[in-house]
């Protein structure tokens, strides 16, 4: 662990990496790709806790951060300045959304709904419109929301008409007496209460439909995972209340009805005021056995754990255990964030309370097992 926590340090502190300037940023705010120094924190500090094995935040005084999916992070040379940008823009743009929320005194809640949408709206991402298709050529769609301040929540699973799920997710917190619906009363209620319905169709995209080719080419079992990306959020609004959101379309090639973590309460997604906001993505079956964001807000409660420290306990040292990876963001009412995984990387991006923006979607912007 010391010498993870050490590889973890040297990246962050080692020469700066490509700067994408955002000019569409929200006034006040400043966009930057990783690579760039925290002022919250020495770097004599930082290293000098690397040195005790003590894993270390990635950022301070986060308001509210995003992440793309685990295991899908860019490698340098195989990307173009063009879809660097539409990655370091999406994520982004999601940021921006939830902060526009936050600023206008929405609540967390709202704000993780406004940037899981945009994630949904995005075809890059593998939820809502570019979702993954499941053995029959289909789409079957999972989403959660859960507020910190009273452990509410609300899920869908299997929805196949939803343009957003994270939405209907919400409906079910709000609106109703349940946590989870699944499959078509779950769509027959998002539709009776407003929310935008499509076809199927909608969801498609080449990209998504080649990959479900090549699965269907050589898979060596049916659970054998191409994509496994997901979309969430995590924020603290001026309250200080925290809330998390996870919205995935699974894994390509997945049995037609499985559902993974994602619209879990615990597993894919867990909100408490006095502990963390997390949102998860990665190997959902092993997320799920290893109830992975309850057990990180358990450890801050029960084991006197710091964030960093329970959420790398985690991703890292115990999920990886249960035969799978991935990866979490992990936000507390404090604004302390961290980000650690266990996959080979990890799409995702904050953005802090005087407006600074970070994006990260290099695999050497966020190594394995930090």
């Amino acid at each position: 662990m010391a010498r993870n926590s050490a590889v973890r340090m040297m990246c962050v502190c080692a020469g700066a990496l490509s700067v994408v300037a955002l000019l569409a940023a929200v006034p006040g705010s400043s966009a930057v790709s990783a690579g760039q120094s925290e002022a919250a924190e020495p770097v004599a500090a930082r290293a000098a806790q690397a040195a005790e094995g003590k894993p270390r935040p990635d950022a301070r005084h986060v308001v509210i951060a995003v992440h793309g999916g685990a295991g899908t992070a860019l490698k340098r040379e195989d990307t173009t300045p063009a879809q660097e940008k539409a990655y370091r823009d999406g994520l982004a743009e999601a940021l921006r959304a939830g902060q526009k929320v936050l600023r206008e005194g929405g609540g967390s809640v709202a704000a993780v709904e406004a940037a899981v949408r945009r994630l949904e709206d995005n075809p890059l991402f593998n939820a809502g419109k570019g979702a993954v298709f499941n053995e029959d050529a289909g789409h079957e769609l999972d989403a959660s929301v859960m507020r910190g301040s009273d452990l509410a929540a609300g899920a869908v699973a299997g929805v196949r008409n939803v343009r957003n799920p994270v939405s209907a997710a919400r409906l079910v917190m709000e609106k109703t007496k349940h946590v989870l619906l699944a499959g078509e009363g779950a769509d027959d209620f998002a539709a009776r209460n407003g929310l935008p319905v499509v076809t199927q169709d909608y969801y498609w995209t080449e990209k998504r439909w080649q990959e479900l080719m090549k699965a269907k080419g050589h898979a060596k079992s049916p659970g054998e995972t191409l994509t496994q990306g997901t979309v969430g959020a995590v924020a603290v609004d001026g309250k200080r209340d925290l809330a998390a959101a996870t919205s995935t379309g699974g894994m390509t090639n997945k049995m037609t009805g499985r559902v993974g973590d994602s619209p879990v309460v615990g597993a894919g997604t867990y909100a408490k005021n006095g502990t963390v906001a997390a949102s998860a993505t990665g190997a959902g079956e092993v997320f799920l056995r290893g109830a992975a964001t309850a057990t990180i807000s358990d450890l801050i409660e029960f084991g006197g754990r710091d964030l960093a420290g329970a959420a790398y306990e985690v991703l890292v040292e115990r999920l990886p255990r249960l035969g799978g990876t991935g990866g979490v963001i992990a936000l507390n009412a404090q604004g302390v964030f961290d980000a650690p995984h266990s996959s080979e990387g990890m799409l995702h991006g904050y953005l802090t309370e005087d407006g600074r923006l970070v994006t990260k979607v290099f695999a050497d912007e966020t190594p394995a097992n930090r």
